[in-house]
């Protein structure tokens, strides 16, 4: 394979990939969760499983008369089938017997991202459980990010994790909690929301994108040496690290609280601006501060995955860590995948004029449609 050929096909590749990451981020810039608490005490079990009505919605329909909203009588006239489709999709085993769940009165909460109908869950199993055995795939056959969100309280101890299609099926050794166990469940779920979190990693990319290139006005040039660009992205990445985590602290500890309407147009309105940036750069030399600024608003949307699992004050503290280091391993990986191919592309015109001019385009248009319906609660593109 000659040379040319070979740079032909990493070229085709990337801009493959920038398409289908393109049209994900369109269509899915919102993860999807369920929030699932069981309690055991004294013997019995109990639990209560908040399912999102849009989600319901697209997987069964609660929108009987097509006018865009879901009403109380709508959402009552459809609790049985509700229940019937959320319960074929959990089961719980105490040790090796099977347990039995029964659905009770149907109600509706508000989390950060909008409505959830509750089900109240009375769990009959043959004897007090010495571990327990979740199978979980609720909506696991239509949206293979939606997760499960786990709190499992044991005598008034307390444990998370994360429930989903890559982890359908967990035991739980009820005698003893885990830390290491919560550690590696809060870290994990650090690593998927930033993969999925499609307004944070475009935020990410549109600083990342100029890093191997320099302003030598009209235009953007190649950089010289890689080492410049890795100090550029380091410096970039570092800020945003220290941002939102200084926020995702704060926020989570509850000692500073945003509407989450307002987090969400701030976040979206922080792509804009950066990839607009990269079109007619306002700023060159500290974009690093640019990452850090926006950066704490950012920590602000990460603040509300942990602050809609209802954590008890003993598990904040891993949480925070866990989850901080997850988001940090998932950007690292974003940057050593994107950093040596963006380097080795720089000179060409199909990075300058369109990964980077016509890239940044794009994330703008994206980011400006979120902020839209993020602003004036619209639905422009399909959830």
């Amino acid at each position: 394979m000659s040379r040319r050929s070979a740079v032909a096909r990493v070229v085709a590749l990337l801009g493959w990939s920038l398409l289908l990451f393109s049209t994900q981020a369109a269509w899915a810039h919102k993860p999807s969760d369920s929030y699932l608490s069981i309690a055991i005490a004294n013997g019995g079990l109990n639990g209560r499983w908040d399912i999102a009505l849009r989600d319901l919605e697209f997987a069964i329909g609660l929108d009987a008369d097509g006018n865009g909203e879901i009403t109380w009588g709508e959402l009552r006239a459809r609790h049985a089938d509700i229940a019937s489709y959320a319960l074929t999709r959990l089961a719980i085993r105490a040790d090796d017997a099977a347990c039995t769940l029964q659905p009770g009165a149907q109600q509706v909460d508000e989390h950060s991202d909008g409505a959830y109908t509750v089900l109240a869950l009375a769990i009959s199993c043959p004897r007090v459980p010495e571990k327990l055995t979740l199978h979980y795939t609720l909506f696991a056959d239509i949206d293979p990010q939606h997760r499960g969100l786990l709190n499992l309280s044991v005598d008034g101890a307390t444990r998370t994790a994360v429930l989903g299609p890559q982890a359908a099926t967990q035991t739980f050794e009820l005698a003893q909690v885990s830390r290491w166990r919560q550690f590696v469940d809060f870290a994990r779920e650090g690593v998927w929301h930033i993969w999925i979190g499609f307004d944070h990693i475009l935020f990410l990319l549109s600083l990342l994108l100029p890093a191997v290139l320099v302003w030598r006005a009209p235009r953007w040039q190649p950089a010289d040496a890689l080492r410049d660009s890795f100090w550029e992205v380091f410096r970039i990445v570092t800020a945003f690290t220290v941002a939102h985590s200084i926020t995702l602290s704060l926020a989570t500890l509850g000692m500073v609280a945003l509407p989450s309407r307002l987090v969400e147009s701030a976040i979206a309105a922080s792509v804009v601006l950066a990839a607009l940036n990269n079109v007619r750069p306002l700023i060159l030399g500290r974009r690093w501060a640019v990452a850090f600024g926006f950066g704490l608003i950012h920590g602000f949307g990460f603040a509300s995955v942990l602050a809609d699992l209802g954590l008890p004050r003993d598990a904040l503290a891993l949480a925070l860590v866990g989850f901080n280091l997850g988001v940090e391993g998932g950007q690292l990986a974003i940057v050593a995948v994107f950093l040596p191919i963006a380097f080795a592309l720089r000179r060409t015109a199909f990075y300058r004029r369109g990964v980077m001019l016509g890239g940044s385009l794009l994330i703008a248009l994206l980011a400006g449609i979120w902020l839209v319906e993020r602003v004036f609660d619209l639905t422009l593109l399909p959830a």
